[in-house]
């Protein structure tokens, strides 16, 4: 049993409005607009406590579209280094926010993007 869960989703489309309608549509998700740089951030409870929690990020028009999950890990850096030692590659070095949540985003080895965080503490 691993210990690392996927907790978390992210949609990047240059069309957010029809994102949204899509998976409202399909799946009856409701969305809420986060307050932040960096453009539109809907997040959504996808499923209750059955499901994970996930977003829809506006990008900018032409930029490419993508869908990646999140797994939780309790070292941000460590799992960088441990992805590279297994023939991933780092896409994006460990940031943290302001509110305390570190994350990064790998590939792995065939090419797909995936992304690991740790929590702000207490949360």
């Amino acid at each position: 049993m691993s210990s690392t869960p996927v907790t978390w989703f992210e949609i990047g489309s240059d069309r957010p409005d029809e994102a949204q309608r899509f998976y409202a549509e399909l799946f009856g998700w409701s969305f809420e607009e986060q307050a932040g740089p960096g453009g539109s951030y809907r997040q959504t409870d996808a499923g209750g406590a059955r499901g994970i929690g996930g977003a829809i990020r506006g990008t900018d028009s032409g930029a490419d579209n993508y869908a990646i999950f999140y797994a939780q890990v309790v070292d941000v850096a460590e799992s960088c280094r441990q992805a590279e030692k297994a023939g991933g590659t780092v896409v994006a070095s460990p940031v943290t926010t302001p509110t305390g949540l570190t994350h990064a985003r790998l590939r792995d080895p065939s090419g797909n993007l995936l992304g690991v965080f740790t929590p702000p503490a207490g949360g």
